[in-house]
């Protein structure tokens, strides 16, 4: 009876002690995809999305080691619209090519990795036995979401191939979005695990609310970026002397102004997020009984984004303004998430 009780106690250790280490392993992966936002912010800035015109998922690991495949890759830039019409009469250089198509590479590659990471540190854990019967699902799920990620990210990049000198806003807005969404579903699921309460966290109506209002906001800010919207009004808190700018068209519907005019988009990213700060201000009142530390990555994480938005603003978009202004929008991701996951927990 005594081994038959040890036998049990061992195992439910054991159990425990995967869990979290899949847990871990989850964060990292999540860490991974962080880093990816933030080099896909910098390639947009940059713009170097469109340097890699093919889509090799093997071979393209490999970037060209040669002159003569230098060459061949540039030869392959020139025939896009984005050299025709933009680089190439500004003089762009295979020096300026090679800078641009790095960032391009990097991006690929981290997402590779990220692929690989991911596949082997979760069969390591399912070889060891080590993976709860309940996340086996969730965990292939989460995989493949990965994978389709890199077919959005090949998707978007196709639209700015061919009659196009950049890629197309929306295919932008809905990479940024998928990549947001798996990083959320990472957090998620490795808080579970961590946790491993009886039944896993739920989604409260106030976790919804504040992810919406959220979501709301990134994709807005999705499309600023996709349209240039941030150029057209480097001025706070008003726009070029007025509260609602004097560029905004009409002339095709207010449906058409908002998902396309830049000088409408901009006005409604600056002014939303003012609408984020209260749902997440109620939002983290409602967490901070439950999880302290989450409610203060909340205020912390908005607080940041709010600051770094206006100083982004009245630099006229200075590149690394931008960057830190998308890596804390994920990182607010983040914050909504942990708070989310600890009403649901004490819902479940």
């Amino acid at each position: 009876m005594d081994r038959v009780t040890a036998t049990a106690a061992s195992n439910r250790a054991n159990t425990r002690s995967g869990s979290r280490g899949l847990s871990t392993l989850l964060l990292f992966v999540a860490a991974l995809v962080f880093a990816m936002v933030v080099i896909g912010g910098i390639t947009r800035l940059t713009e170097s999305g469109l340097s890699i015109t093919e889509w090799e998922p093997i071979s393209g690991a490999i970037p060209p080691l040669t002159q003569a495949d230098w060459e061949h890759a540039f030869d392959l830039y020139k025939q896009t619209p984005q050299y025709r019409e933009v680089a190439g009469p500004a003089g762009m250089t295979l020096s300026g090519f090679k800078f641009i198509f790095f960032w391009e590479w990097a991006h690929r590659f981290l997402g590779r990795v990220i692929g690989l990471v991911f596949f082997v540190g979760v069969a390591w854990f399912a070889v060891k036995r080590a993976i709860p019967k309940a996340y086996t699902w969730r965990l292939v799920a989460l995989f493949i979401l990965g994978g389709l990620q890199g077919a959005v990210g090949w998707f978007m990049v196709v639209s700015g191939l061919e009659g196009r000198t950049e890629v197309s806003p929306y295919r932008l807005s809905a990479h940024l979005l998928f990549a947001l969404f798996l990083f959320a579903a990472l957090i998620w699921t490795a808080l579970d695990l961590r946790h491993r309460e009886p039944m896993p966290a739920r989604l409260t109506g106030w976790g919804i609310f504040a992810l919406a209002t959220l979501f709301t906001q990134l994709m807005l800010g999705a499309w600023v970026a996709g349209f240039r919207a941030g150029y057209v009004s480097n001025s706070w808190p008003d726009m070029d002397g007025g509260f609602l700018p004097a560029g905004i068209d009409w002339s095709q519907g207010v449906l058409f102004a908002i998902t396309h005019d830049p000088y409408l988009l901009h006005f409604l990213h600056r002014w939303w997020a003012w609408v984020v700060v209260a749902v997440l201000v109620l939002f983290a009142r409602q967490v901070r009984p439950i999880s302290r530390p989450a409610s203060i990555a909340i205020h912390s994480a908005f607080g940041t984004q709010i600051l770094l938005g206006i100083f982004t603003v009245l630099s006229g978009i200075a590149i690394w303004l931008a960057v830190l202004h998308q890596a804390v929008g994920a990182l607010v991701v983040a914050a909504t998430v942990w708070g989310a996951h600890e009403l649901g927990r004490r819902r479940a």
